[in-house]
């Protein structure tokens, strides 16, 4: 079958993209920090350099024009003249003379006089502009770099999902897994199934969410997520699934979108990681194949066989059926 448009990719990333906002784009600029910190690595980079580059130069433009009102420029040879800035003649000589007061390098060729009242205001503002471009800007590129996005990676989920039998049950099962040692603290997950219906009163919903239950009354959903897990959605009288046969399942078009949420043990902070399964990579009458094995005093995992699938007897009927 044509692969049809998802809304939520393998890699959890969602196909929405909003459009017409209108006055509402103004918004954005009220949370303009967090704006810096969702763009892409690229703009956030340009913005950094163009920042620096501008307010250096605009500051050593006016350390230039202290001097150059002041009549600096023009005593740069008379030993007996006190200027503002100690040996600041030109432009290169301001602009790394900013940059040695802003760095705090302190050479001690160039130096404000006491004799300068304007140049002490200036130096005070630049201090204060600077520590406020600092703390924006790194503190922006710290968020950036420490997102748990990254962590998601090495979260694993397989590329199909099954549906067979499980303690007398007919079940929908999937694959999760860590592959880092350090494990998710307070690992959670859900399953939305993202489904087209039409209501009793006419009214056609294009993207319904509907919930699957995988566990909330036992706690299932609660992972320890040391090893391979394979998390189980039970077809029942409750579930989305009630109707659904083998047969019937060849015609459906629906999308679960899986969500597994959790702490990173190594920075405290919230992970999220997705992925979705589509009709098409549901699997009736299949079972995972088992990936733990005992070794010599510790368990070994084999991710080679993380998405292998066997098939087992499993009636074609659905639940109702």
């Amino acid at each position: 079958r044509r692969e049809r448009q998802r809304f939520v990719d393998k890699n959890g990333r969602c196909n929405v993209q909003h459009g017409n906002l209108g006055g509402e784009s103004s918004r954005y600029l009220s949370d303009f920090f967090t704006t810096l910190v969702d763009l892409k690595w690229r703009w956030n980079l340009l913005i950094f350099l163009l920042t620096y580059t501008v307010a250096w130069l605009v500051m050593a433009s006016m350390w230039w024009g202290i001097a150059y009102l002041r009549g600096d420029l023009h005593e740069v040879r008379d030993d007996t003249y006190d200027p503002c800035v100690a040996n600041v003649y030109n432009f290169p000589s301001a602009f790394l003379f900013f940059i040695e007061t802003e760095a705090t390098i302190g050479y001690g060729h160039r130096y404000i006089t006491e004799r300068c009242p304007e140049g002490i205001v200036l130096f005070l503002f630049q201090s204060l502009l600077g520590s406020i471009v600092d703390a924006f800007l790194i503190g922006c590129m710290f968020i950036k770099m420490s997102q748990p996005k990254k962590r998601a990676e090495t979260l694993m989920f397989s590329h199909a999902a099954v549906i067979s039998q499980r303690d007398g049950t007919l079940c929908l099962m999937f694959r999760v897994g860590n592959l880092r040692n350090s494990h998710m603290v307070s690992a959670q997950i859900r399953c939305k199934l993202i489904k087209s219906r039409q209501t009793p009163e006419g009214e056609f919903l294009p993207l319904d969410q509907c919930e699957l239950d995988v566990g909330f009354g036992t706690g299932a959903d609660q992972l320890f997520l040391v090893s391979p897990l394979t998390i189980c959605h039970e077809i029942n009288s409750k579930s989305p699934f009630f109707c659904l046969s083998q047969r019937s399942l060849r015609s459906e078009q629906f999308e679960i979108v899986v969500i597994l949420e959790g702490i990173v043990e190594t920075t405290g902070m919230t992970c999220q990681a997705r992925t979705s399964y589509t009709e098409d990579e549901v699997l009736w009458g299949h079972r995972f194949l088992p990936v733990m094995s005992l070794e010599d005093g510790f368990f070994r995992v084999d991710y080679s066989q993380f998405h292998a699938t066997f098939e087992v007897p499993t009636p074609p009927y659905s639940v109702k059926e």
